[in-house]
């Protein structure tokens, strides 16, 4: 009872100062691309001294609140990395069709699409390589993957600073974020920069798939806001 009114008793630091802090250390993630785009800072400085410095200053803010704050935002930072994470996962399953339409004899039903090409450039634009290769080297290829997870996980953690509370909103806002960020990119250098024709079919597919990450990332983290506080919180101290 003691260690339970204490723990009560610490401060929240889920609030508006809190989670303005939470969300613009996650916006490093989608900046350090988009920094690139418009010429303010490339991918290769960006990402070893703004976006990950940011990532290491979340982490030490959500420790720092489980620590010595009651530990929501600790909780929400860690529903939201998962949230988004899922997120990404589903958000890849629903595109495999359309970039293995060929190999899995489906290409009848379903058009080819290389949806999945993006990402060694991703991983070039941060090792300083040029952006078209005729193959790209393994480290491309899993900097690239590793960036496209951490876009998914940082607008998970995006969407819960903004909603604050994710058992009192609808999880069709996700939805909403989703297909808000997805056409915001269709409006910057993306498109042309990674030369992918702008089609009415392409258009259709990429919004199905932004939508498909939002319901999931809206679902996941409503439901792991509802579960028991030690499903996210972790163990907790032990009482002295």
């Amino acid at each position: 009872m003691a260690q339970k009114s204490a723990s009560s008793a610490k401060k929240s630091n889920w609030n508006a100062s809190g989670r303005w802090l939470v969300f613009l250390l996650a916006t490093s993630s989608i900046a350090c691309l988009l920094f690139d785009f418009y010429g303010l800072c490339p991918m290769r400085v960006f990402t070893p001294f703004i976006f990950l410095p940011a990532i290491v200053a979340l982490f030490v803010a959500a420790l720092f609140d489980r620590r010595r704050g009651n530990g929501e935002l600790w909780r929400a930072v860690m529903i939201g990395l998962v949230g988004g994470l899922l997120a990404a996962i589903a958000y890849d399953i629903f595109r495999l069709p359309f970039v293995f339409a060929r190999e899995w004899g489906l290409a009848a039903i379903v058009p080819p699409m290389k949806l999945f090409k993006v990402f060694p450039r991703f991983g070039a634009m941060i090792l300083g390589q040029p952006i078209e290769q005729s193959s790209y080297s393994l480290a491309a290829q899993i900097l690239g993957w590793l960036y496209h997870f951490s876009n998914g996980a940082t607008f998970g953690v995006m969407y819960v600073a903004m909603i604050g509370d994710a058992t009192r909103r609808h999880w069709a806002w996700a939805v909403l974020m989703a297909l808000a960020l997805e056409l915001g990119m269709l409006l910057t250098p993306y498109p042309n920069l990674f030369n992918i024709p702008v089609t009415t079919r392409f258009v259709m597919v990429t919004i199905a798939a932004h939508a498909i990450f939002g319901v999931a990332m809206g679902l996941a983290i409503r439901w792991l806001a509802t579960c028991p506080k030690r499903l996210t919180s972790g163990p907790q101290p032990s009482a002295s």
